[in-house]
């Protein structure tokens, strides 16, 4: 089979793609990169679909062995990139040939790396996406993570344009953010003097964070009602359990939920988020769903005009 085999796993490495939309009713989560704007870079250098399954690669670690030849783009967390030892630029697209041995070092910045392969890797998917779910035990390689010996399928490809997205267009993921909220109509069960002190002050990134949600510490809130009738939960529902420290709940959240929720972080936000490491300082900022909208277009416009300016090597 050509394609791309995984000499070393790294510590969490797992097939995504743009999620699995519509099978809430199955109780099947969305999945999908954790970072959807750097995953969308890494498929967009290579001129893939936007969506075409590539790796996630958390902390770091993740060493592949070409056997055909092909192209890659490594973006997110900044991290060293090697092939054959040689460092190799991120956000930059990069030729390799059968032998070649690819290295993802571990993250200084950020927590998340993204590799995609020219015409994506071609996996078999479930329910609409191939998607990792580990909890589930789907999409991926048999529902798992990726482990040595794996071997990732790919179309040969043996002329490609390099680009590169400038510098000055990477994302930088810093440690103090602010997370704009849309609230929802449980807003309202929370008086006000808890809405103020949830804006007011300060929550810090717990190690209780994964794919799943970020459980913050900082000035616990509590809703009039403590617990209500489970009821579907959306990406970036921020919901306050009984102790009243916030949950920010993310790509593979439960479908599911009775707990209070004051509202959702906007999607752009969710995906710095999930670039954030355990002591990251957080604050949220109340936005209309106006904004929201605005701020998601102004993002496409931005990104559009960003593709028109890419570096060709």
């Amino acid at each position: 089979m050509s394609g791309f085999e995984v000499i070393a796993a790294g510590v969490l490495s797992l097939l995504q793609d743009r999620g699995r939309f519509g099978q809430s009713a199955l109780g099947l989560t969305t999945g999908g990169a954790m970072d959807a704007p750097s995953a969308r870079w890494a498929n967009r250098l290579l001129g893939n679909d936007y969506g075409a399954p590539l790796i996630e690669c958390s902390v770091g670690g993740l060493q592949l062995r070409t056997n055909t030849s092909s192209y890659i783009a490594v973006t997110g967390a900044e991290l060293p990139l090697s092939i054959n030892g040689k460092a190799a630029e991120l956000w930059t697209v990069h030729k390799v040939q059968p032998g070649d041995v690819i290295e993802l070092g571990m993250v200084s910045q950020g927590l998340r790396a993204y590799l995609a392969a020219s015409g994506g890797f071609a996996v078999t998917p479930q329910f609409g996406s191939v998607s990792t779910v580990l909890r589930e035990g789907i999409g991926g390689l048999k529902g798992n993570k990726l482990q040595s010996g794996d071997v990732l399928a790919a179309q040969p490809v043996n002329q490609l344009p390099r680009l590169s997205l400038p510098l000055a267009y990477r994302p930088q993921f810093n440690r103090v953010l602010t997370l704009r909220l849309v609230e929802g109509y449980q807003a309202d069960s929370f008086p006000v003097t808890e809405r103020q002190r949830f804006y007011l002050n300060s929550y810090k990134v717990t190690p209780q964070a994964d794919r799943m949600g970020y459980k913050l510490t900082g000035t616990a809130i509590h809703s009039q009602q403590s617990q209500l009738l489970s009821e579907g939960i959306c990406y970036g529902a921020v919901q306050i359990p009984p102790d009243g420290q916030p949950i920010v709940l993310l790509n593979d959240r439960q479908t599911l939920g009775g707990y209070p929720k004051i509202g959702s972080v906007l999607s752009l936000d969710c995906a710095l988020l999930a670039q954030a490491v355990a002591g990251t300082e957080l604050y949220f900022t109340p936005i209309s769903p106006e904004q929201a909208h605005n701020a998601l277009c102004l993002a496409k416009v931005r990104t559009d005009a960003i593709t028109s300016q890419l570096v060709s090597l």
